[in-house]
Formats: structure tokens, C-alpha cells, sequence
């Protein structure tokens, strides 16, 4: 079955939360209080840096994953996307639903006038390292994190 792609509206944000929470570590950091979610949409909506993108398959959302675009002045002036919280359905991983959906968020790039697209993913989460060395992804850099 297809999977369609779309930008997230507002009452997709409980489907998109439970997919953040259903994981190790989501599910030690993400909460049933929809609100700060909803507050967290409404910034992100409102922003024409954001793009939230959700995958439907049948009436279900299936794939999300958050694109930001990033104006810079390294690389002569150029715009990089940076893909945080990249998704899929417990059910369809493994399925080519996360390939479909990170086409999805690279062609989005492109035609913002990206010229490079990076993201950064947990340490431990190793079969999404191998999911994005098959994507061509390099881990070019190391990253850093500090709470604030």
C-alpha cells in the first residue's frame, strides 16, 4: 500500500507523539500532557523554516520526521536542512517506509534550495546508523549535545 506524504496539522500531534514515545528512549522523555506538544506545533507551523512532515498510509499516520532549513554563511552563502526526529511505525520498520520518508525530506530540501541535508541520531541506536549508511548518509562529524 502507498504511503502519501503531507506537512503535520494540528490534530496529527497525539498520532506523531505516541510514534516520539514508542522507543526506549522516547518513552523515558515524552509525557501523555498534550499541551507543551500542541504549544511545540503551533511554533513550528508558524515558522516557514519548519517543515513537519507526516506519511499516511490508509487513513494512518505512519512516518514523520521534522526538516529544518538553515540559512548559513559557510559554504558561500549556502542553506543546509538539518532532519530531526525521523519516525516510522513500529509495524513498517524494515518496510521502506523510513527510505520513502527521507526521499520525501530530501527532494523538500532541494527544492528549498538546500545544497545539503544532515541530521544527527542516539549513539545507541545502531540499526538507524546502518539505515542511514544504505541512505548514503557519512558520519562526517561528531556531535555534541548540552542540556540547557
Amino acid at each position: 500500500m502507498a504511503v502519501t506524504f503531507r506537512l503535520a496539522r494540528r490534530g496529527d500531534v497525539p498520532a506523531l507523539v505516541a510514534m516520539l514515545a514508542d522507543d526506549p528512549l522516547g518513552a523515558a522523555r515524552e509525557t501523555a500532557d498534550m499541551a507543551p506538544y500542541l504549544a511545540a506545533f503551533d511554533a513550528i507551523a508558524a515558522s516557514p523554516a519548519q517543515h513537519l512532515i507526516v506519511g499516511e498510509q490508509a487513513g494512518r499516520i505512519v512516518a514523520t520526521c521534522q526538516l529544518t532549513l538553515l540559512p548559513g554563511l559557510s559554504r558561500q552563502g549556502a542553506t543546509r536542512a538539518l532532519v530531526e526526529a525521523v519516525r516510522v511505525a513500529a509495524d513498517l520498520r524494515s518496510s521502506g517506509v523510513g527510505a520513502l520518508l527521507m526521499a520525501e525530506a530530501e527532494a523538500r530540501a532541494r527544492a528549498a534550495g538546500a545544497v545539503l541535508i544532515q541530521l544527527t541520531t542516539d549513539k545507541s541506536r545502531h540499526r538507524a546508523h546502518a539505515f542511514y549508511d544504505r541512505l548514503g548518509y557519512e558520519q562526517s562529524h561528531l556531535g555534541y549535545k548540552k542540556a540547557l
